[in-house]
């Protein structure tokens, strides 16, 4: 862990939110580049003797937090052990009530497919103070390091975000796939790779173009990050022949194509499919 420096005054000159003895702060990571972090979470990080924090969130974040802090893996990993909801939300229970200042850090934004909603109705059920620090979402942040925009006036004008597995790991079937289809220029799948090819299924059945871009984001920002572009109908094959590993953030839509021009990282060219 390195050492923690004050962060600078506030323009206005008030103090930094203090995180109190009993506190929980749900806090958003960002997807993975350190420099993607909040002032807030900065100062929480430089405050917190407990951070439970998700498999996701990138090492070099956690060195940068306060020297002594006790550092609690908390991750769940689709289709590997992992601990139970439940049992993650109790223990920022528990370690709230024994007095300590506690930072549930989570990758991406904890309100977006992060469950920190989950986590906040339990700290509120057991009168456990908390509060809510956003951060960038993957699906967001991440296709941006990718060089494409969830929106651009040219290509739509709404963008639908979307989890690519329901509780049981299956496709989630509580989506109204034709409606998505048919009503977002942009779709944004988080947790999408192990179905891909069946979500891609259902998108073209509901009328998308077979030859419609897609992109697959794995390391979203981080120096290893890889881009497979390909189509509708070739992602599910061009997936599974690429070699890539989830986590995975999944662009549909024209403004994939725009990667052409706003591909800003010349380091991490993109890997083109056969579509």
């Amino acid at each position: 862990m390195s050492e923690s420096r004050p962060l600078p005054p506030l323009p206005d000159g008030a103090p930094w939110p203090e995180l109190l003895p009993g506190w929980v702060w749900l806090c958003g990571a960002g997807p993975g580049d350190p420099g993607l972090l909040t002032l807030h979470a900065l100062n929480a990080l430089a405050q917190a003797d407990a951070i439970v924090h998700d498999a996701l969130v990138n090492p070099e974040i956690l060195r940068l937090a306060r020297p002594g802090a006790e550092l609690i893996a908390a991750g769940k990993r689709g289709g590997r052990p992992s601990a139970r909801q439940e049992d993650i939300s109790l223990r920022l229970v528990a370690l709230a009530r024994e007095g300590r200042r506690v930072l549930r850090l989570k990758g991406g934004d904890p309100f977006v497919f992060g469950r920190g909603g989950e986590e906040g109705e339990v700290l509120a059920a057991h009168a456990i103070p908390f509060r809510i620090i956003p951060g960038i979402s993957a699906g967001i942040g991440g296709l941006a390091y990718a060089g494409i925009p969830v929106t651009h006036r040219a290509h739509n004008q709404a963008v639908t975000f979307v989890t690519g597995h329901d509780a049981r790991g299956e496709p989630p079937g509580s989506v109204d796939w034709a409606a998505v289809a048919q009503g977002s220029g942009v779709i944004v799948i988080y947790m999408g790779m192990k179905h891909i090819g069946a979500i891609a299924e259902r998108l073209i059945a509901a009328g998308r173009g077979a030859d419609e871009p897609v992109a697959v984001v794995t390391e979203a920002t981080l120096p290893g990050q890889r881009v497979l572009e390909t189509t509708l109908a070739r992602a599910g094959a061009d997936v599974a022949a690429s070699g890539l590993q989830a986590p995975a953030i999944i662009c549909v839509g024209g403004t994939v194509g725009l990667r052409a021009v706003l591909a800003w990282q010349g380091a991490n060219p993109a890997e083109r499919g056969d579509g």
